[in-house]
């Protein structure tokens, strides 16, 4: 499969015109990443982004006195990396390779650059990736309450 193909059947870019996939692609790679793979940690630069196309990536953020937490599963069909959107462009969880995984990279410069020039481009793409956005930002606090909240008097009868 073709970078191109790769991008005409994730997910991600279902229902987009047939004429931008190909601009995609001028800003895409394929790669693969073995088990335990640190991709990126909270804090760096964001300057790649992701569309999983097989294997397992977790997301993360440390945790004083308990190392790194892992807060999702990134999956096949998954987006990986939003924070290259935002100013000032750093990563706010980190991300290591649980299982081997293939991915089409895309660097986050030109896509920004895409996304500029084109209006109708730059808001599909900002309003999916604000999708997954939410999608994090839901996950991340239903993790938070697993490690942090208190348990209901209901959970603790026996």
């Amino acid at each position: 499969m073709t970078t191109l193909d790769v991008l005409r059947a994730h997910p991600f870019l279902a229902g987009l015109p047939e004429p931008w996939l190909p601009r995609l692609a001028g800003y895409a790679r394929p790669v693969v990443w073995h088990p335990g793979h640190r991709l990126f940690r909270a804090g760096q630069p964001a300057q790649r982004c992701w569309l999983v196309r097989d294997g397992q990536v977790a997301l993360d953020f440390a945790v004083p006195g308990r190392g790194d937490v892992e807060i999702e599963v990134i999956g096949p069909g998954g987006v990986l990396g939003w924070s290259w959107l935002f100013p000032p462009y750093r990563w706010q969880f980190g991300a290591v390779a649980v299982r081997r995984s293939t991915a089409v990279e895309f660097n986050a410069a030109g896509l920004r650059r895409l996304m500029e020039s084109d209006d109708a481009l730059g808001r599909q793409l900002t309003t999916r990736l604000m999708s997954v956005v939410v999608d994090r930002l839901h996950a991340a606090r239903g993790r938070l309450m697993e490690l942090y909240g208190y348990p209901t008097p209901e959970s603790t009868a026996g």
